[in-house]
């Protein structure tokens, strides 16, 4: 005959053998939410988030608070019986990978931050007046341009792997001169429509690890998303050592290492993020020194891994590092 103790443990087991309802529950452990903000947090369709919660709530894993319209859930820990209890720090500990819990954690931390952006939008009616006043009379697309206008006006920019020349463009009038690189051919024909008009912008077709550009050539190189596609990103990082001038600054945007496996396969990627050692490495090899390392608030939105940008600086030994010739 089964032990009752024994049976309860097994029925829980069977509703936290779905990978989702044990990152729901501790995603739920931390922060009350509602389906909305939970489904931002796990990337996941607010139908399938639902679907799972009423599983949970069925099985008494969670309580479930309304505040007029809207509802929100958190984990019930205090009403748990006990074998729940005895099962959940073992699930918890052992569900899922450590990178998609760390993932599923910083977009908790900036949906949080949402909220009270929203609240305080809510008690602080003056400004957002003020904010829907300067929208109408000015629009929103004045604060990149204001902030590029910090780039230095005589400097030189490599935008190396530029796709569609989304970036080229949008320097090309606060700079002297740029030049965007990338070995896709129907890239760039987008890329050359984007930039037409932009005497300053030049487009070249080339590989990242043998650039058609001269030495120190230039004062910034930007690798945008670009490093995770490339098989060796130090040659790549290199190239880019070398053609600046001395004291050029290399800016690096990429994604932190992440678990999303499929992605070799749906879309090319030769590695699955970086890790900040791992980006120190690829720049060490190339000459170059970390001088800024900085993860970026994950946008709620967005479906894909956080994101990093990196500041790279030339070693002063290799101020004429160039690539050897044939």
């Amino acid at each position: 005959m089964t032990d009752p103790d024994q049976s309860g443990i097994f029925a829980h087991l069977a509703v936290l053998s779905e990978p989702i309802r044990a990152r729901i529950l501790r995603v739920l452990e931390r922060e009350e939410l509602g389906v909305g903000e939970l489904s931002r947090v796990l990337q996941l369709p607010q139908s399938t988030v639902s679907r799972h919660l009423k599983v949970l709530l069925v099985h008494g894993w969670l309580h479930r608070r309304t505040e007029g319209p809207s509802a929100r859930v958190s984990l019930a820990a205090d009403t748990l019986d006990s074998e729940a209890a005895r099962v959940w720090p073992l699930v918890r500990d052992d569900a899922g990978s450590a990178l998609t819990a760390a993932e599923d954690l910083a977009r908790l931390v900036s949906v949080l931050a949402q909220r009270e952006v929203d609240s305080r939008a809510f008690f602080g009616r003056v400004a957002a007046r003020w904010d829907a006043l300067r929208d109408e009379l000015f629009g929103q697309a004045f604060t990149l341009p204001t902030l590029l206008s910090l780039v230095p006006p005589d400097w030189t920019v490599v935008d190396l792997g530029c796709g569609t020349g989304e970036t080229v463009a949008r320097l090309a009038p606060v700079v002297r001169r740029v030049v965007g690189v990338d070995q896709e051919a129907n890239m760039l024909e987008a890329a050359r429509a984007r930039v037409a008009g932009h005497d300053n912008a030049e487009l070249l077709t080339g590989d990242l690890s043998a650039l058609p550009l001269p030495d120190a050539c230039a004062d910034a190189a930007l690798l945008l998303l670009v490093l995770h596609h490339l098989v060796d990103p130090a040659a790549a990082l290199a190239e880019a050592r070398r053609v600046l001038r001395p004291g050029g600054l290399v800016v690096v945007l990429d994604m932190v290492a992440h678990d999303r496996d499929e992605y070799r396969q749906s879309m090319g990627h030769q590695h699955l993020g970086f890790t900040a050692e791992a980006i120190r490495d690829h720049a060490a090899t190339a000459g170059l020194d970390v001088h800024g390392l900085t993860r970026l608030p994950p946008d709620p939105a967005a479906q894909g891994p956080a994101l990093f940008v990196a500041r790279l600086v030339g070693r002063p030994a290799m101020d004429h590092f160039s690539r050897p010739r044939a």
